[in-house]
């Protein structure tokens, strides 16, 4: 998995995010787009095929290889449908998209489980993965038929791979930032000390699976439509971090403030030490959430190369900073290096691109000054409880409650802007896109 991860992050070079964002008919420029995602895959792949041997053998587990091979299917898999995925999200096709999700989720885990209960091993989750991989490709084809057009355009290879080089170089930074952190708890502190803090970080994920994930689903292609109108482009993107924020940021502090109870009401008492990380994690959740709708808004913007920088900067600054946390305060010390670094150097970095979009640094941060001191509270209180609640489940209920209490009044604080940002929506999605 960690094999297919890697190689995804550079898959298809980047471009098929350009049909996002393109300005005319996205179709003039599917069949390119459609070549060179292949092209690249298939030559990716070979190249995967062949050192899988030596991969495996270094990681320790030469018997894998066969596994890991299968899963690199997903490489091909991937590129085929780049540009139907692409051409989804920006006819804003959600139901659609979520037939194809799920469809591609349960197909696979159901298989993945036959198969291992019949005594496949690892196998199984390798054929489950592809299989349901597969059955979502022929459902993106299905839907968006046109983005399987081939074809060759010299003229548009140039733009393109300035526009996706960037993007494809900051994922494999943004891969290599995101198991950092995995990497030295690992090998500073042992598997035991990583089993807790991974137990930790996937449940830190959380918000940024429930509310991050479907946002990025639709921002990138929202923001696109307004790319020619400035001041609609600015003014919805400071709404929108203003709202997220009122709808995150209580959940997060909230995971962070009460992670004792959380981790023991959930996992159980023998997992309690994987609390020290979460308090950290928890805030850090909030900051990514910010991010990544920041990364989606540059990358609209063609700030392409900025993002790879600021990836880069924060890839070398994390990797020292979490080994002195490391040895210094054990996993509570590697989740602290990642807010820190993300407080100190990722987010004034993020706010430098923003100013030089036409969105200045203080009108993002006022936006998030009353949704901070939200959390903040929901922190607070949280942490309070976690004291002096009898109980982890009733700790945690009136932990949950007051953060509920104050997502609300955030958001309801900001009705009018919800109003506003449904109505751009609509007339966003109005807008004539040429099929």
């Amino acid at each position: 998995m960690v094999a297919l991860l890697a190689v995804l992050s550079f898959n298809e070079l980047g471009v098929s995010l350009a049909i996002v964002r393109w300005r005319g008919d996205p179709l003039r420029i599917v069949p390119t787009v459609t070549t060179v995602s292949v092209s690249t895959s298939l030559v990716l792949f070979v190249a995967a095929y062949l050192v899988t041997p030596t991969y495996t053998a270094a990681m320790g587990d030469p018997e894998a290889t066969s596994v890991v091979r299968l899963m690199l299917v997903g490489l091909v898999v991937n590129s085929l449908v780049a540009s139907p995925a692409a051409l989804m999200q920006r006819r804003f096709r959600q139901k659609q998209r979520m037939l194809v999700d799920q469809v591609n989720v349960w197909v696979g885990a159901v298989l993945s489980l036959l198969l291992a209960v019949a005594g496949l091993g690892a196998m199984s989750l390798a054929i489950g993965r592809v299989v349901g991989s597969v059955l979502g490709a022929l459902l993106f084809i299905w839907f968006e038929p046109a983005g399987m057009r081939f074809g060759f355009d010299r003229a548009l290879l140039r733009p393109l791979l300035r526009f996706g080089l960037p993007l494809a170089g900051s994922s494999s930074i943004v891969f290599a930032a995101g198991y950092a952190d995995q990497i030295v708890a690992g090998s500073l502190l042992g598997p035991t000390e990583l089993g807790f803090y991974v137990l930790a970080f996937n449940l830190a994920s959380w918000p940024v699976t429930m509310f991050s994930q479907p946002l990025r689903a639709v921002a990138p292609a929202a923001f696109a439509r307004l790319q020619d109108d400035t001041a609609a482009l600015t003014g919805s993107m400071r709404w929108v971090v203003g709202v997220l924020a009122a709808a995150t940021f209580p959940v997060c502090f909230l995971l962070a403030g009460a992670a004792g109870p959380v981790i023991r009401l959930v996992y159980g008492a023998q997992w309690a030490p994987a609390a020290s990380a979460l308090a950290w994690l928890g805030v850090f959740a909030a900051l990514r959430i910010v991010f990544e709708l920041v990364y989606d808004y540059l990358v609209v913007l063609r700030r392409t190369r900025g993002i790879f920088g600021i990836q880069v900067v924060w890839l070398v600054a994390l990797v020292p900073a979490l080994v002195l946390g490391a040895r210094g305060w054990g996993i509570a010390g590697v989740a602290a290096a990642q807010v820190v670094v993300a407080m100190v150097v990722v987010l004034p970095l993020y706010l430098v691109q923003l100013a030089r979009t036409g969105l200045p640094a203080a009108s993002v941060l006022g936006r998030l000054v009353v949704p901070f001191l939200g959390g903040a509270a929901v922190w607070l209180g949280a942490v309070l409880a976690s004291r002096t609640v009898g109980g982890d489940l009733a700790a945690a209920a009136s932990s949950a409650v007051l953060a509920g209490a104050t997502a609300a009044a955030l958001v309801l604080r900001d009705r009018t802007v919800v109003a506003r940002l449904r109505e751009m929506r609509r007339q966003a999605t109005d807008l004539p896109v040429k099929v």
